[in-house]
């Protein structure tokens, strides 16, 4: 018993010292920035969030109080911001955690501070409902904050950070989640904020959780190939630096090397492998100007001297120094061959450029007196009004809203003109009927067409940076629900679905009468359990839907309704809207039988920690959507659906990344333990140049592999060029890996990757 107070002493004692140590840090860490040391307040937040967290630990075993006090670090070292951010980090999971409340912040601290932690407070339900994740809900209130205190988004971002940084104690599911989130909104939030280096971390952490084997293998590769790198970079600045100290310039000269997500990604979009990656090498050069005034000039005029020394490539000059980014970002970008034939970037920065690559926004942000907070006000005030303007467009779910979050906040921006020649900004990949709705509803919602450049086009017309847009309109035009499938913007996708909403309410009315008749048939009265139960089998998620369905005549009532509501076994597959993708078995026979096969149905006993097994056993009782076919060796995960049924994605599938972020708590870890006895579809492309016996070779290579068999091959030929697809039935991922590498070899084959 002792001996158990001696060790309980000796942790209390230890863990003392770290917390102590920890603070201490920060505050050396807040005194050596140019920030007024108002030391006082932040002693009293740390000393309240310490004692409000007392006795409470992370599942990592370390005190709960280290993670207030590391958010707050990362606010002060890596986004160099002040007091009244550091103490709102120290205190932002006071009010959720505690018995405290934001009135208690406010009455203690302020109405500033009490603002912000109110912002970075976690909710629970919300507009959504229970089948949603308070994820979207907890982000839809952080913007809504954050157009009254930018302050709020960057300190949740340190608070995603840091939870990133110690995701490894959380359980597989958890980590999924989580990192989906970080991947589909904060790493994108980042950037957008030019917060680079946090970005970049946001997104190498989700990589290495979600798909650690394929994080492992490029960070060796980046290991094994470092001492090339360092050659190639000192033998490419040598003469570079020797002109720029002849030219009196003070500078210093950086290796920039590629992060393990960015190669990953260009890897998966390019289809190549990692030795085929030219750009992971890039050079960062960075002047101090002699005049300010004169930075822009000094980025040219090392520019014009290093494109003496090395070839530049004509297609690859960026001026971002002219034309900064949406973020902040500033930078002149060109290509140069180097003397060991390969073609390296260069990015030419001032001091001044630098610190807002790396600190983004925040490097203009700064306090008056009193700390009183002031912003940038031409971008950052821009950036807020899409903010209130996708808040203001009504979102039924979450799925919804995290789309137009994605589609408006993040997109990069174009600059068109209109017909007078005035400049209007909007985001990249918007249409000529964006283009309509931003100037005006009436002119939107008449629309037929546009004029570009004096050329006419449809009214889903991608515009380009440039383009000068001339609206053509009609009276007799009505908005039609078809334009929601092309609009990208929050604004434009609001309006076309609030005019069709209220033509649509006639109809809804419609069905419901068409319902409530049919129901008085088979001697039932119309309740909300019968409405959901309809509307789930024919997997519609809200009642409107169901009911404009009805009023269209889309969906009529017949057997398969009145089975289900009678409680019989139905068969789901006849239902609207139900798909299944069935791996391919041994036998014709076989594959009827999955088809018939109950699915697994999820009960409150299931244990969400626990990862899903996927057998030859248990894969006819899951669902595979037919947005991804993950075959064995791949990445996946499990999605509890509406129905208490698992869905299989791969972890890296576009829905699947959604449902991360928006569907958090039904994400489960799903792992294979397949046995090489059924076989799954799986496509490679080819191209090349056509000859005789090619085809041969190609079939050669397959059927050599074991137990591979093709299922379908298509070739199309055009002068002497070919391109064509081989749809195989395999075993799992290697098998693909292996014909891949196979058909790499055959001399004619240019390109070979799989889709």
């Amino acid at each position: 018993m002792d001996e158990q107070k001696l060790s309980d002493k000796e942790r209390e004692i230890a863990d003392d010292k770290m917390i102590n140590d920890a603070f201490q840090h920060l505050l050396d860490t807040y005194l050596a920035s140019r920030h007024r040391k108002r030391v006082e307040i932040i002693t009293k937040a740390y000393n309240f969030a310490r004692q409000a967290h007392k006795g409470v630990r992370r599942l990592s075993g370390e005190p709960y109080i280290m993670h207030p006090i590391a958010v707050a670090q990362i606010a002060c070292e890596e986004m160099g911001l002040g007091s009244t951010s550091i103490c709102s980090a120290l205190l932002h999971d006071v009010v959720e955690d505690t018995d405290y409340t934001v009135e208690d912040i406010e009455n203690i601290f302020g109405p500033k501070i009490s603002q912000i932690v109110d912002g970075l407070t976690k909710i629970s339900g919300g507009i959504f409902g229970d089948k949603a994740s308070a994820q979207a809900e907890n982000f839809k209130k952080l913007l809504l904050t954050m157009s009254d205190d930018i302050r709020v988004i960057l300190i949740k971002i340190c608070d995603r950070l840091h939870n990133m940084r110690t995701l490894a104690s959380q359980p597989a599911n958890k980590q999924y989640k989580i990192a989906g989130e970080t991947l589909y909104i904060y790493a994108p939030l980042a950037n957008r904020l030019g917060l680079n280096k946090i970005k970049t971390e946001l997104e190498d952490l989700s990589f290495r959780y979600e798909h650690p084997e394929e994080y492992a293998s490029i960070e060796k590769k980046l290991m094994d190939t470092e001492k090339q790198r360092d050659y190639l970079f000192d033998n490419f600045t040598e003469p570079i630096r020797k002109e720029l100290d002849q030219m009196g310039i003070t500078y210093s000269i950086k290796e920039r090397v590629k992060s393990p997500y960015s190669i990953w990604c260009k890897m998966q979009n390019k289809h190549v492998i990692f030795d085929e990656i030219y750009d992971i090498l890039a050079v960062r050069i960075i002047f101090e100007p002699k005049q300010r005034i004169e930075e822009i000039n000094e980025c040219f005029n090392i520019y014009v001297a290093i494109s003496k020394i090395y070839k530049s490539h004509p297609d690859r000059l960026r001026d971002w120094v002219n034309h900064p980014k949406a973020n902040g970002y500033q930078a002149l970008h060109c290509t140069l061959m180097s003397n060991l034939g390969r073609w390296i970037e260069v990015q030419i920065r001032s001091d001044r450029m630098n610190e807002i690559a790396e600190h983004g926004l925040a490097a203009h942000w700064k306090y008056k007196e009193g700390e009183e907070y002031t912003e940038d006000e031409g971008e950052l005030n821009n950036w807020l009004k899409t903010i209130r303007e996708i808040l203001d467009s009504p979102h039924p779910d979450a799925m919804d809203f995290l789309d137009s979050i994605k589609m408006n906040l993040f997109a990069s921006e174009i600059f068109v003109f209109t017909p007078k020649g005035d400049i209007k900004t909007m985001p990249a990949g918007c249409t000529a009927l964006d283009f309509a709705f931003s100037i005006h509803t009436d002119l939107g919602s008449h629309c037929i067409g546009a004029k570009v450049n004096h050329k006419l086009v449809p009214l889903s017309h991608k515009l380009s940076s440039g383009d000068q847009v001339d609206i053509i309109i009609s009276k007799s035009q009505h908005v039609q629900p078809s334009w929601i499938n092309f609009v990208t913007t929050a604004k434009a996708r609001a309006k076309i679905q609030s005019i069709i909403r209220h033509e649509n309410r006639k109809i809804e009315k419609k069905g419901e009468e068409i319902l409530t008749n049919w129901l008085k048939e088979q001697g039932k009265e119309m309740t909300t359990s019968i409405i959901d139960r309809l509307s789930d089998l024919h997997e519609l998620q809200r009642p409107e839907t169901f009911f404009l369905a009805l009023g269209n005549h889309t969906i009529i009532l017949g057997d398969a309704d009145l089975d289900e509501l009678n409680g019989k076994n139905v068969n789901r597959k006849g239902a609207k809207g139900w798909r299944r993708y069935v791996p391919f078995l041994k036998s014709k026979k076989d594959e009827d039988n999955v088809q018939k096969t109950e699915q697994l149905s999820i009960g409150k006993d299931f244990n969400k920690k626990k990862p899903v097994i996927v057998n030859e056993q248990t894969i006819s009782q899951l669902i595979f959507p037919d947005c991804c076919h993950p075959i064995p060796g791949d990445d996946i995960l499990g999605f509890i659906d509406n129905r208490n049924h698992i869905e299989i994605h791969n972890r890296s599938c576009s829905v699947a990344n959604k449902l991360k972020a928006s569907f958090g708590p039904r994400i489960i870890d799903a792992k294979w333990d397949m046995h090489r006895v059924l076989f799954f579809d799986a496509t490679i492309e080819i191209q090349g140049t056509d000859r005789t016996g090619l085809l041969l070779d190609i079939a050669q290579v397959i059927s050599n592999q074991f137990g591979v068999n093709i299922h379908q091959l298509t070739i199309k030929t055009d002068e002497g060029i070919f391109d064509g697809k081989i749809e195989l039935r395999v075993h799992d991922r290697n098998d693909v890996n292996v014909i891949i590498e196979n058909l790499k070899k055959i001399g004619s084959l240019q390109e070979v990757q799989q889709i």
